[in-house]
């Protein structure tokens, strides 16, 4: 067995585990870690929230809504745009704990490539693209339920950086795979699977949406099973050029961890589990040791894609 079995690489990156902390539940890094024994060096990846060119608002309220078994969210990627985020919030950021990745969002293909070359020009890890957000009207999740779209931001942002992209996909699509597939000819290093599911709630007495965007996105256990099905999908393209997949959506335990490992995933995003629980990390790294040491497995990697079918 190796010292740690959860050290591992992605896209070329050393992790010291394969929990990567979700963009848009942890801010930019710092919030949870005014949480009493919450500490950044429990997870290998923390992805900083969705960064667009200019300062966003947002959303109008309401913006989140617990469901019975998740939450739906419509933020509108309120942030303070990619010159403060790189001038001002990366060099407060301890990379000593664990890696940083950004999360560039946009509008447009060129606010992709402006995003994207401001973050090459600073000591992020690596990118993510999203293409996926489905809670803003423009942009975002229209680029990523069209593949050749997809595949054309890709490459533009492969154009601004040498750093690993990593392109986050969307579950409202008709043929994820072929969206897969062309991203990886676009140049794209390594994939998030699945973003969020839209989904709306209604308020039965005004008869009215409860979000004030009237579309969110649903994320929590209430996905677990869409996003394991798009894991193995995806992986069924990836593996054959190596590209490693972040598996994402309602993972709570280590139980749900080991399931999209299982399914082809060589991470695992954790986002709306610290909401129900801040320290869930460290149970899922004690939970995920303990079954490797029990199946006899050195590493993490031993166990990605072993599904039988």
């Amino acid at each position: 067995m190796a010292s740690n079995p959860l050290h591992m690489e992605f896209c070329g990156i050393p992790m010291a585990s394969p929990i990567v902390l979700l963009s848009g539940c942890v801010g930019f890094g710092e919030e949870y870690t005014r949480v009493e024994g919450f500490s950044n060096a429990d997870v290998g990846a923390v992805v900083l929230k969705g960064t667009t060119g200019d300062a966003r608002l947002g959303n109008p309220p309401h913006r989140v809504y617990e469901t019975p078994d998740g939450m739906l969210n419509a933020i509108g990627l309120q942030n303070p745009g990619v010159d403060k985020v790189v001038n001002e919030v990366l060099p407060g950021l301890d990379f000593s704990e664990t890696r940083f990745f950004a999360n560039v969002s946009g509008s447009t293909i060129e606010e992709y490539e402006r995003v994207t070359r401001r973050f090459d020009d600073s000591d992020i890890d690596a990118i993510e693209i999203n293409i996926s957000c489905p809670n803003v009207k423009e942009g975002g999740v229209q680029f990523g339920n069209d593949p050749e779209m997809s595949a054309r931001v890709v490459a533009a942002c492969r154009a601004q950086t040498s750093k690993p992209i990593i392109t986050k996909l969307s579950p409202n699509q008709t043929d994820i795979q072929e969206n897969a597939r062309l991203c990886i000819e676009a140049g794209t290093d390594g994939f998030a699977v699945i973003n969020t599911v839209m989904g709306m709630a209604i308020d039965s007495e005004t008869r009215r949406p409860i979000i004030g965007n009237v579309r969110g996105g649903l994320s929590g256990p209430a996905i677990k099973p869409i996003a394991l099905l798009k894991v193995q999908q995806v992986y069924e393209v990836a593996r054959g050029h190596n590209i490693p997949i972040i598996g994402q959506g309602g993972i709570i335990t280590a139980k749900d961890a080991l399931e999209f490992i299982i399914a082809g995933a060589s991470a695992i995003g954790v986002g709306t589990a610290l909401f129900y629980d801040p320290l869930v990390c460290k149970k899922i790294n004690v939970g995920i040791t303990d079954y490797l040491k029990r199946h006899r497995l050195a590493s993490v990697a031993a166990l990605v894609g072993s599904l039988t079918l």
